[in-house]
This record gives C-alpha cells, sequence and structure tokens, in this order.
C-alpha cells in the first residue's frame, strides 16, 4: 500500500516538474525577440499556441519577382476574411511584383508598411509576445525571411451581433439602439450621440488571462479631473487572471462591497449613458458585454428612466412617484400586513378584521411563517421563469403562481389576505429593476422585524435604512444626494421632475467646473402682438 502511494508521488512529482519545465520554455520562447530565421519564428509561436483549432500560419512568396517569403500569422475566429484577402494578400503577393527597378533597393518592411498595406492599423512588433498579445485582440501578425522585425495589422473581425432594442431596458418613446458586445461599436454609439472632440475614452487591460479591454470615456473640462484619477487607481489595483463581464469590475471598484446598495450603476441604453456623461459622470466600456458601468451613482437615479425626459413633466412626474410608491410596497408591504395582523388589530377597520380573522381561523401558522414561505415560493418561480426557455419560463411561473396559490389557499397552509399582499408585492417589486436585488434582502429583514417588534421594528429598520443610505458614498459623492446632504436647486430631478428649461444647471455635487448646461429662461412663450406684426405685414 505504501510502495503504491509512494510510487504514485513520484509520478505526480515527475508530472508537475515537466509541466513547469514546458511552462517556463513557453515563457522563454514568448518573451525573446524576433529571429531573422522565419521557420524559427513560426515554430516558437506554434509552441506557444499549442494545437490551437483557428491559428492559421499562411506561408507566401512575395516581392519583385517572387523573392521575399513571408507568412501571416492570425487567428480565424478573430479576423475578417474578406479584408484579409483584399487589403493585405492581395496587395503583397500581387502589387509588389511590379516594383520599378529603382524602388528595389529600398524595398523593406518600412516601405511594406507605408505603401503596400491599404490598412489603417499598422504596427511594428520586435518579441514573439507583442504578435501572441496582438493576435489575440484581432491583429494579423506578418513576418518576413530575413528580417528580426514584424508587422502587426489592425482588422476588425470575428461575429459580432447587430444592434437591437435592449431586451432589460424598453421604451415607448425613445430609441432603440443598445450596446453590443464589441467594445469599438459602443464607442461609436457614444460618439453618434456626443459629437465633441473632448470626449475622451482611455483604454486600459485588465485579467492575466482574458486580458479585456476596459474603456473609460468622460468629457474633459465637464467630469472632475480627480474622479477620473480615482476610477484611474482602481482599475490600475486590479490584479486577477479574469475579467468576463461588468459585474467583475463592479465588484473590485464599488465603494461599499458589503452593503446591499450598488454604487456603480449600469446601463444598456447609449442614450442614457450619454446624458450621465454630459452631466459629469464617467462610463466604463468593457469589452465583451452590452452593460455599460456609470459612475458616480446616485440612489435617486435608480427610480428615473430616459423615458422620463422624452414625454411630458406631469405625466413623468406622476410615473416616478409611481415608481417610488411601488418600491415602498415591495419592502414594507408585507411587513406593515404582519404587524397590523399580530401585534395592532386596534389600527384595521372592524369589518375588515372580522374578514381577516375569519379566513386565517384555519390556518395553523403565524402570519410571520406565512409571509416567509410565500415570499420563498415568489423568489423560486421568478428564478425558475428567469432561468428556463422564454416559452417554458412563462408558463411555469403563470401555472405555478395560480396553482400553488390557490391550492396553498384551500388547504389553510396559508390565508387568501396574504396571498394578496404577496402577489401586489410581487408585481411592485418589477417596477424598478435596478432595486430589485435589495429590494428582496430588505423585504426578508422587513418581514422579520415586523414578526418581532410590529410597527416599531419596521420603523427601527426604515431609520437604519435611510442612515445606512446617507452615510454610503459613490467615488466622493454622497449616494443619498441630493436629499442628504441637501441641495435645493437638485430637487428638480428627483421624486417629481420639473420641466427641462428649469433645469438649468447639472448635479452640483456632479458638475464641479460647469454646472450650467443651459441657458436660462427657455420657457416657451407664445408670441407678441408685436412679433406678430414684424412677421405678417398684413396685419
Amino acid at each position: 500500500m505504501f510502495q503504491y502511494i509512494k510510487k504514485q508521488l513520484q509520478v505526480m512529482k515527475l508530472t508537475h516538474l515537466n509541466t513547469y519545465k514546458e511552462q517556463e520554455k513557453i515563457s522563454e520562447y514568448s518573451t525573446s525577440n524576433l529571429s531573422q530565421d522565419l521557420h524559427k519564428n513560426l515554430e516558437d509561436i506554434k509552441t506557444i499556441f499549442g494545437s490551437s483549432y483557428d491559428l492559421t500560419i499562411r506561408e507566401f512568396d512575395f516581392g519583385p519577382q517572387g523573392n521575399f517569403k513571408g507568412a501571416l500569422v492570425f487567428l480565424t475566429s478573430m479576423i475578417d476574411k474578406t479584408f484579409l484577402n483584399e487589403s493585405i494578400m492581395k496587395p503583397l503577393m500581387f502589387d509588389t511584383r511590379f516594383i520599378e527597378k529603382e524602388e528595389r533597393k529600398t524595398f523593406n518592411i518600412n516601405s511594406i508598411k507605408t505603401t503596400m498595406l491599404s490598412v489603417d492599423e499598422v504596427y511594428t512588433a520586435a518579441t514573439i509576445n507583442e504578435i501572441i498579445e496582438r493576435c489575440l485582440t484581432g491583429y494579423i501578425g506578418l513576418l518576413i525571411s530575413g528580417l528580426n522585425e514584424a508587422l502587426l495589422i489592425g482588422t476588425d473581425g470575428g461575429e459580432t451581433r447587430s444592434l437591437e432594442e435592449p431586451k432589460t431596458e424598453t421604451v415607448v418613446r425613445g430609441p432603440r439602439l443598445g450596446f453590443t458586445e464589441n467594445l469599438l461599436t459602443n464607442i461609436s454609439l457614444l460618439r453618434r450621440y456626443i459629437r465633441n472632440s473632448d470626449l475622451t475614452f482611455d483604454t486600459t487591460i485588465i485579467g492575466r488571462e482574458t486580458k479585456t479591454a476596459v474603456c473609460t470615456a468622460y468629457i474633459k473640462g465637464i467630469a472632475n479631473p480627480q474622479l477620473i484619477d480615482e476610477i484611474k487607481r482602481r482599475l490600475d489595483r486590479i490584479d486577477t487572471d479574469a475579467i468576463l463581464e461588468s459585474g467583475y469590475i463592479e465588484q473590485f471598484i464599488e465603494d461599499a462591497p458589503f452593503s446591499i446598495f450598488s454604487t456603480v450603476g449600469n446601463n444598456e441604453r447609449p442614450d442614457a449613458v450619454a446624458a450621465k456623461i454630459l452631466e459629469g459622470r464617467a462610463a466604463l466600456l468593457i469589452n465583451g458585454t452590452p452593460f455599460v458601468l456609470t459612475v458616480p451613482l446616485l440612489f435617486i437615479e435608480t427610480f428615473a428612466s430616459t423615458e422620463d425626459y422624452y414625454s411630458r413633466p406631469y405625466f413623468a412626474g406622476i410615473v416616478r412617484m409611481t415608481r417610488f410608491l411601488s418600491y415602498f410596497i415591495s419592502i414594507l408591504g408585507p411587513a406593515i400586513f404582519v404587524a397590523l395582523s399580530t401585534f395592532h388589530q386596534e389600527l384595521i377597520p372592524t369589518p375588515l378584521l372580522f374578514t381577516m380573522a375569519a379566513s386565517e381561523e384555519d390556518v395553523p401558522f403565524p402570519a410571520v411563517i406565512e409571509a416567509l414561505s410565500m415570499g420563498a415560493v415568489f423568489e423560486i418561480l421568478r428564478e425558475a421563469g428567469i432561468r428556463l426557455p422564454r416559452p417554458v419560463g412563462q408558463a411555469v411561473s403563470i401555472v405555478g403562481a395560480l396553482v400553488l396559490g390557490e391550492s396553498a389557499v384551500q388547504a389553510g397552509f396559508v390565508s387568501q389576505p396574504m396571498v394578496i399582499v404577496i402577489s401586489l408585492t410581487a408585481v411592485a417589486s418589477f417596477v424598478v429593476p435596478a432595486q430589485t436585488d435589495s429590494g428582496a434582502i430588505l423585504r426578508l429583514i422587513m418581514v422579520l422585524l415586523a414578526g418581532t417588534m410590529g410597527i416599531f421594528g419596521i420603523m427601527i429598520g426604515f431609520i437604519g435604512i435611510v442612515v445606512h443610505l446617507a452615510s454610503l458614498r459613490s467615488f466622493g459623492t454622497p449616494f443619498f444626494s441630493p436629499i442628504a446632504p441637501l441641495t435645493p436647486l437638485d430637487l428638480k430631478d428627483t421624486i417629481i421632475r420639473f420641466p427641462l428649461w428649469t433645469m438649468v444647471t447639472r448635479p452640483r455635487l456632479i458638475g464641479w467646473n460647469d454646472p450650467q448646461r443651459q441657458a436660462f429662461r427657455l420657457k416657451p412663450t407664445p408670441p407678441s402682438k408685436d412679433e406678430k406684426r414684424q412677421d405678417d405685414p398684413d396685419q
């Protein structure tokens, strides 16, 4: 037995040693300079990539009389083949054969870069590592025999998703375009909305293995330089092997990692992100995801929609107040019902109290257990509806809610008023999508407080929430502003939205340098009599 274990340990040790030596050898290849021997360079690249299915090495002859040997190195899954054939292969293999005799002496890598390639992005590389890193991002490497330098040719290829309306943020009135997983496409969408030379995109690479491009977008002169420096500092300190989605970045840079409230916003609509940038915020665009992060984030922002600013202010104000009411119902509805039915029956009208008492007569569980169990069932149905395929998920949600609710009432597990309260809470929780996660946790906490201390427990929990919100910061900006600290001029865009012509200034705590965003006295008025006479000479 011991001999067998010893033998296995020796095998594992040898395997680990061979793996380490192989990795060390590959690392040595990747950091070495290019050789003048073309075949040696290609063998080093093959060693690093291994047996990758999409690695393609295309060797060919080019130049006057075809006396130069070259090779293109690229990943088929990352490039556009039409672009490769028309803009790279054709000029090199055919056009270079017609070089005049007097020009042959100056035929070198610089002449190829400046005269032979009809491509906008061409860089020079001197190491294997540069070629590998660029090929992984969609570049094509051109290696030439007898030269210890290579050319890196930029190409925008690979399969991408077409522009379509965001599924998570639909609107009745407004643009129908949403971000995609392609970083350059997302940058172009922002450029279409903000045609300003001060709009800046600073890019950094994060992730030892994924090497994900993260782009910080802001407007110079409007965004606070301290905010931009803080964003760069937090991004630079990220040292991880993978960044697969914007949620990774969000968890590494947020101010309060132990809070249930997110201090970093996310959005899928270019018009919404452009509006936030124009207010002085910064946006983080991550390659590979359509969700763009925006900082700083205010709690009041999560109740606003881009459609609020496209509609008339009166209706938009009513809709926004409806969102606030729905949020309070979603976190306080079950808790208030539990508190009233358990501790404060005197606050319930007598006819309603008799009805509730009759419905709860055969229920063996207290109200707090009913609320917790029905809340758990709702979360299970919601998760099933989201994760399953859409046709099946909708059927499971509807049938599950109807069948389980009716069966639970008939079996005497829960009362009818509790089913009504949980149903109203479930509908209200979807009105503010940005606070759905925090609302589920707060709903549970409030039900427990109400089941132990009644209305007093709810008030203690509510005060604790407000104090916690007032203590949070988002990149130095108070999370609960403009309510705490109170900024009267910014209250025009909080619980209700004032007309656009009244919102002259940007948020005071965000638009630090240039707070005024539009002229004063833009209120539309009908023309006066004098103006009518000037416009119409017959009057």
